[in-house]
């Protein structure tokens, strides 16, 4: 029997993950009043940024299974940020403050500052809906 290879990774949804969080960043920094968009902007950075803490365990677990341990808690560190951010925003976007919504999207802009999208990305607009779907999972 052959390998099987898995083309969608949780390191590569992690990576397309963070480059679309990026985007809505700088798009959230943009918005001049709180809308619409402004809100489907911080729930999807919102959910975002829970998938990308759930894949910190699935990506380590190949590590820990080969004794590479410190391998393991250093990318747990480096990327422990994500879930409390999410959650932070999460509580923010429902108080419906939008100071703290600004303050942690600029904190979660220098979490992902060394993040480059090409001027001719095909990321699109993976924001739009975002309030709907956070209001189902809440």
């Amino acid at each position: 029997m052959s390998r099987i290879i898995n083309p969608d990774s949780a390191g590569k949804e992690r990576i397309r993950l963070t480059k679309a969080v990026a985007l809505a960043v700088r798009e959230l920094a943009l918005q001049t009043d709180p809308g619409e968009e402004s809100r489907d902007l911080a729930a999807f950075i919102t959910l975002a940024l829970g998938i990308v803490a759930e894949t910190i365990d699935v990506s380590v677990a190949a590590w820990e299974k080969r004794g590479y341990w410190v391998k393991a808690d250093k990318f747990r560190m480096e990327w422990a940020w994500a879930g409390p951010l999410a959650d932070k925003m999460r509580l923010a976007l429902a108080a419906d403050d939008w100071g703290g919504v600004a303050q942690t999207a600029g904190q979660v802009a220098g979490r992902l500052n060394k993040t480059t999208i090409p001027a001719g990305h095909r990321l699109g607009r993976p924001w739009v809906g975002a309030w709907e779907e956070l209001k189902k999972r809440q």
